[in-house]
């Protein structure tokens, strides 16, 4: 079979190859904040918080698709490199129907836990309810969530980007146009949103399982189930960091929310919340590049091409940078608008937010950095090291910095927080990439 990489990519050649993957992304991260844009100006506050406030928990469940995704797509394009193509059928195989089982059973446990959950954290009252209601049925369409996160960096990994982009769009529009109906003309507030999301994810993890079943132009095919448990742990390993990342960002969100209930209340999570749909969307350029290159770096390692390895990274931290400057001016200049849009309803939580905003939005000179640096070590199938950049970056450093920072600064001290952690996740990141250049030889 020809092989869907290039010997040598170009900088357009790069951009043209992770472009759909960023759009994907993009387009993910927006239709994620059309639930709370109609949530919050169709079933007010109250339901705007609680779908902020149980969302991390939702998302921690959920990331067991970008570990699958992400460590399977490294071990498949690196078997791709070595010419053994009938190897990365198996892997593909493998990864789909272990993570499909895996979601199966997360499922079960998060509807029958998630009151007890959502009540530990601190809802209560109207919220609690808001918070069982809408998570429950978000966790019956969780294999198709998990699927729909895998898929999105396994298209790429199939030479098929473009394709994955179209799905993703048809999963977008699904829910943007479900939650119109159901939220905004049918009035069914947080069941409704919930409802939109879940059948969107249905589209988005269901269409690729058809796809790659059938016959296809692809350069993967899936097969009936095949256990290799060795490599089934490399994965695991390899794709350690997205998942650490994703529950230790998680895991924060909640601190966040504690944090800001106890220094604004019920207004700072709603704030905090606009920044996370938000940021989705900006980081979301960061995430899909990283996608997007990351089965070209792995393919490149496994046929032992250090020139190449050389180029793919020194462009991508050139494209990295220019994007987080970019990104950062964007940010800064929109901060007012995007927060009026969402809570322009309130006055006070709307300057709150914009100030918020406004801070945070220097988060993004930073954290391109560290998210490409960790998805680059994965791509290398170096799982450890790719999670200590994640580790650290979102659990270890930002902890630290949302405990500590409100004592000196109160309520700004939150919002900084963000921009200190990415800030020492940029020279962990560095540490990295130069203690591991002469072992990798990139």
């Amino acid at each position: 079979m020809k092989s869907v990489f290039l010997p040598h990519y170009t900088t357009a050649g790069l951009l043209r190859m992770t472009f759909p993957s960023m759009v994907m992304l993009v387009f993910t991260s927006i239709y994620g904040v059309v639930d709370g844009f109609f949530v919050s100006n169709f079933a007010g506050k109250t339901g705007f918080t609680a779908v902020n406030f149980i969302m991390p928990v939702l998302m921690i469940l959920g990331s067991l698709g970008f570990m699958f995704g992400t460590g399977g797509g490294a071990l498949i394009a690196k078997s791709m490199g070595e010419g053994d193509s009938a190897r990365a059928d198996r892997l593909f195989s493998m990864v789909v129907w272990v993570s499909a089982a895996g979601a199966m059973v997360l499922a079960v446990l998060g509807v029958t836990l998630l009151p007890a959950l959502a009540a530990a954290l601190g809802a209560e009252g109207e919220m609690l309810s808001l918070c069982v209601r809408y998570g429950r049925i978000i966790l019956v369409a969780l294999p198709a969530y998990v699927l729909q996160f895998e898929f999105q960096c396994l298209f790429a990994t199939a030479g098929k980007p473009k394709l994955g982009l179209y799905v993703t769009v048809a999963a977008g529009l699904t829910n943007i146009l479900l939650d119109a109906l159901f939220v905004g003309v049918r009035g069914w507030g947080v069941e409704g949103a919930a409802a939109a999301t879940a059948l969107s994810q249905c589209v988005g993890g269901v269409l690729p399982l058809v796809y790659f079943a059938r016959p296809n132009s692809s350069a993967l095919r899936l097969g009936p189930p095949s256990m290799d448990a060795r490599a089934l742990a490399q994965v695991c390993l390899n794709g350690s960091s997205e998942l650490m990342s994703n529950i230790s960002m998680s895991v924060v969100g909640m601190l966040y929310n504690l944090q800001l209930l106890r220094y604004a209340g019920e207004d700072g999570v709603a704030a905090y919340g606009v920044l996370m749909y938000l940021g989705m969307i900006f980081q979301a350029i960061f995430i899909g590049y990283a996608v997007g290159v990351a089965p070209a770096i792995s393919f490149h390692y496994g046929a032992q091409n250090h020139t190449e390895l050389h180029s793919l990274l020194k462009k991508s931290l050139l494209l990295v940078g220019a994007a987080a400057v970019g990104m950062f001016a964007a940010a800064w200049l929109l901060a007012a608008p995007l927060a009026r849009l969402f809570v322009g309803y309130d006055g006070t939580l709307a300057e709150m937010t914009v100030r918020a905003f406004s801070i945070f939005s220097f988060s993004f000179l930073f954290s391109g950095f560290a998210i490409f640096g960790s998805s680059f070590f994965t791509a290398l199938n170096n799982g450890p090291v790719s999670a200590a950049i994640s580790f650290l970056r979102t659990m270890v450093f930002q902890v630290a910095a949302v405990l500590l920072l409100p004592l000196l600064f109160e309520l700004d001290g939150i919002w900084l927080s963000i921009t200190a952690a990415e800030c020492m996740a940029v020279l962990v990141t560095v540490f990295f990439l130069r203690t591991q250049q002469r072992r990798y030889q990139y």
